[in-house]
């Protein structure tokens, strides 16, 4: 894959016609506990209450117009398949969602409810990514990835540039939760470009690191099984382009088992 100016395509994003700039908050009792200050990025404030709306809007935004008339498709189980639907029904084109059967409900509703087409296939997202493959090429319609794409890696970096524009104290570190690798990748390139010296750390479940495993092997390792807890990152493997930023660009991944992760969950709360 080339390579590209994503500061550029960062600053160039066509994101807030859907989402909104969201607060970094100070965390006080974590502060107080951690002996440190504690900014915690509101993305679950947005529409779809993720940052994955970003992403999907800005590749969605910038296709030719020929090819939004004939539609998009995505293989999504959750935030994603709700912000391609969402930038679907801003931008007025048809959306076809292929979701796994284990889908809980409630999701498979919040995504019919946004006027897209929700196609229930396999068992995993590997089964429904497979089986997109194949509606896009019987239908003509564009796969939007929800990681691996110049767009959606640029759309989600606009976190990046939020985070630099909200802080007016230095910032020494920004943690990122990783499964395809899209977001990191994004606020990476932003903020290393800008401010080399704030640190990017990387977030995994131990039952779900594949950028982890990938970065130390040098190239990119596919997980035979994924924990399904944390199922937001549940990824068997990294995307190319963002295991290349991320090979350039995150300083360090640290791991955390779910005990950790429902402990920090109660603790944000």
């Amino acid at each position: 894959m080339r390579k590209y100016d994503y500061l550029e395509r960062v600053l160039k994003a066509r994101v807030y016609d859907v989402a909104i700039q969201t607060p970094l908050e100070l965390a006080p009792g974590l502060s107080r506990r951690l002996g440190n200050r504690l900014l915690l990025k509101r993305e679950d404030l947005q529409p779809v209450f993720s940052f994955k709306l970003r992403g999907a809007y800005n590749k969605m935004a910038n296709l030719p117009p020929a090819k939004l008339a004939k539609g998009v498709i995505a293989a999504s189980a959750g935030n994603h398949a709700q912000g391609v639907a969402l930038a679907a029904q801003k931008l007025g084109c048809r959306a076809v969602i292929v979701m796994p059967v284990t889908t809980p409900r409630i999701k498979v509703d919040a995504v019919a409810q946004r006027g897209a087409e929700v196609v229930l296939h396999g068992d995993s997202y590997s089964d429904a990514y497979r089986h997109a493959m194949k509606l896009k090429r019987r239908r003509g319609l564009t796969f939007v990835h929800p990681y691996d794409d110049p767009d959606v890696i640029a759309g989600q970096g606009t976190i990046g540039m939020e985070i630099l524009r909200q802080t007016n104290r230095p910032i020494h570190a920004v943690f990122v939760a990783v499964g395809g690798g899209g977001l990191i990748a994004g606020i990476a390139a932003y903020i290393k470009r800008l401010r080399p010296s704030v640190r990017v750390i990387g977030v995994e479940p131990v039952d779900s690191d594949a950028m982890t495993r990938s970065l130390k092997a040098g190239r990119r390792v596919v997980l035979e099984h994924v924990g399904l807890f944390a199922d937001g990152v549940a990824v068997k493997q990294v995307g190319k382009e963002t295991f290349r930023l991320a090979k350039k660009l995150v300083d360090e991944m640290v791991l955390v088992d779910t005990d950790e992760m429902c402990a920090a969950i109660t603790d944000v709360f």
